[in-house]
């Protein structure tokens, strides 16, 4: 116990002086209106560098990334059949899907998954 909180009291200091360090000797700049304009040749931008961004584009990112993760959640139940009982990992599986499915069917429902609108 003793040697995990001396542990603890090193990490956290040496973080904290490695933070103070980086914030000291960090070059400061002062933006100022050119500094932080678009370069175009010289010229004045001709529309605006921050266009709006498309929000289905985003559900459909959020979307990917919730089946990416709990297809990444599936793939070690392949690895547990071998050390649990059959019934008990069927029970997990068939309801993990399930919920996959019902979140599948609602996001069709909903029509977040159309590409066109």
């Amino acid at each position: 116990m003793n040697i995990i909180m001396i542990t603890s009291i090193m990490l956290i200091t040496i973080t904290t002086i490695i933070m103070l360090l980086a914030s000291i000797l960090s070059k400061k700049s002062i933006n100022d209106r050119e500094k932080s304009s678009p370069f175009e040749c010289g010229f004045d931008p001709f529309n605006k560098s921050r266009i709006p961004f498309s929000l289905r584009f985003f559900l459909i990112a959020v979307i990917f990334l919730i089946f990416d993760v709990e297809i990444a959640i599936l793939l070690p139940m392949i690895e547990s059949l071998y050390s649990s009982s059959i019934i008990s990992w069927s029970i997990v599986s068939i309801v993990f899907i399930v919920i996959l499915l019902v979140g599948l069917y609602h996001e069709w429902n909903q029509g977040a998954l159309e590409w066109s609108n």
